[in-house]
């Protein structure tokens, strides 16, 4: 089965993604792995730089963030080592802690086995495979018109796309997505619900990506808010 490279780690989605596998993965094993992916996922997410693939942290740091010792510290971090989810990218010194990198593609064919247990969107999501589950359609009032480009911005553009090449996902979820703004290549849609943002992000965001980059190429990341 194919696995989904990760290659562009600052999508917070995929973030989530790989903390969900892990954690799949913790629960179904014993109380000993689950303490150590646990504290794995703390340690990412509190000190991980995702852009740069950098955990610089030093031991009794790491330590105090545990509630170990620094002996439990260097254990647990060679186990993380062994299991090769942890790599060394730069050994510490005098002065200078050491510099670990986050093998992603390591975890995820470690965890694989568990993706199903999360649910089947999520294992065709994480095997780069297309999802089966069609797209509800909510019922519209009325005749729909066609959106308003006077703006000319690359959402208004991307929307005339979107409602000639999909009117029931137009209608149903896209129509009423607000644009917040853009900073570089990240194009911010707002939501008029918690519910209505996540459904968009689960199912059509990609389909939004593409409709703004064939108006407008720079456009690199939907980033969808309520």
């Amino acid at each position: 089965m194919h696995i989904i490279k990760y290659a562009r780690q600052r999508d917070a989605a995929q973030k989530y993604d790989i903390i969900t596998a892990l954690g799949a993965y913790a629960l179904a094993r014993g109380k000993h792995d689950q303490r150590l992916v646990l504290r794995l996922i703390t340690l990412v997410t509190a000190r991980y730089n995702w852009a740069r693939d950098e955990l610089a942290v030093g031991q009794r740091e790491i330590a105090r963030l545990w509630t170990v010792d620094e002996r439990t510290v260097k254990r647990e971090m060679a186990k993380l080592r062994g299991l090769g989810w942890l790599v060394v990218k730069r050994q510490g010194a005098r002065g200078r802690v050491t510099e670990y990198g986050f093998n992603i593609d390591r975890i995820l064919e470690t965890t694989q086995e568990n993706w199903c247990n999360v649910g089947p969107d999520f294992d065709l999501r994480m095997t780069g495979q297309p999802e089966t589950t069609e797209v509800v359609s909510l019922p519209v009032k009325g005749t729909l018109q066609p959106p308003d480009t006077s703006s000319g911005t690359e959402w208004a553009l991307a929307q005339a796309i979107l409602y000639t090449e999909a009117p029931d996902k137009y209608a149903s979820w896209l129509r009423n997505l607000a644009r917040v703004g853009r900073a570089g290549g990240r194009l911010t849609l707002k939501a008029p619900s918690r519910f209505h943002c996540n459904y968009v992000q689960t199912h059509l965001v990609k389909h939004v990506l593409l409709a703004c980059q064939a108006v407008d190429p720079d456009v690199t990341d939907i980033a969808l808010v309520v």
